[in-house]
């Protein structure tokens, strides 16, 4: 395998603009996998493709956050073909993202009360592609968690930056070994198991930089959060949009 075989990508990114794609360029990446919060799928897929060129592929995915505001269970799904909102339960999402044939990957396992932890994980395992054993936005320590979830259930490992901020772009990546030239063969790499490499980059800057995206949790736990729930009204991706004509009336838990 050499390098010209393989694929550097962001494996989860929350922003996209020009500075975002250039930096991700001469970070040397070739794929960033979109996937902000409370977007429906298909602005993620139109912004996707906008930015995405014959240097940088950019493949549209979706963070969503089974359970209830008290009880949440984030999960990331790339290959998806239909909507899927926020805020139904945890069955429910993976029975959705196995009709569409989706790569379903675990974001920062045991992150305080956001993430599945290793019984999620254990209970789930034969519909999960992978579980992040890297997250820049995490400590070391919460890293560690993830590691050994993976380690100890035999599931394939992925890392990304975890960016809400754009000079996170391209701290963490996932090296796979083979070639990404779209949005489906990445989906078959995450659910056949490739093999990949799990990096970052080294040294004081990223530490910092790793700080720095961290302490951005206290802005989305605190006024994102305010904002969200109590000045901006229904989520765009909340089950119970008109967009999704009902069809997950049957696992909402709002």
């Amino acid at each position: 395998m050499t390098e010209a075989d393989a694929t550097r990508v962001d494996m989860h990114v929350k922003t996209l603009d020009e500075r975002v794609v250039r930096r991700a360029k001469r970070r040397g990446l070739d794929v960033l996998v979109y996937a902000p919060h409370f977007v429906r799928l298909p602005e993620i897929r139109a912004t996707a493709a906008r930015f995405s060129d014959d240097e940088l592929l950019v493949v549209p995915a979706r963070e969503v956050f089974t359970g209830s505001w008290r009880n949440r269970r984030h999960l990331l799904a790339v290959g998806l073909t239909d909507p899927v909102p926020d805020f139904i339960t945890l069955d429910g999402a993976l029975r959705e993202f196995g009709r569409q044939d989706a790569a379903v990957v675990v974001p920062h396992p045991e992150l305080m009360n956001v993430s599945m932890g290793h019984e999620d994980v254990a209970k789930n395992r034969t519909v999960i592609d992978a579980v992040e054993t890297y997250n820049a936005k995490c400590r070391p320590y919460q890293n560690r968690r993830g590691q050994r979830i993976a380690a100890a259930l035999d599931v394939p490992n992925f890392g990304s930056s975890y960016a809400h901020l754009r000079g996170t772009v391209g701290e963490a990546w996932t090296q796979f070994d083979t070639v990404v030239d779209d949005e489906s063969d990445l989906v078959d790499a995450l659910r056949d198991g490739i093999s990949r490499r799990v990096l970052h980059r080294p040294g004081l800057s990223h530490r910092v930089r790793s700080l720095v995206e961290f302490s951005h949790l206290g802005f989305e736990n605190s006024w994102g959060k305010f904002d969200r729930l109590l000045l901006s009204g229904m989520e765009p991706t909340h089950p119970r949009q008109v967009a999704y004509d009902g069809r997950f009336d049957d696992v909402s838990v709002y």
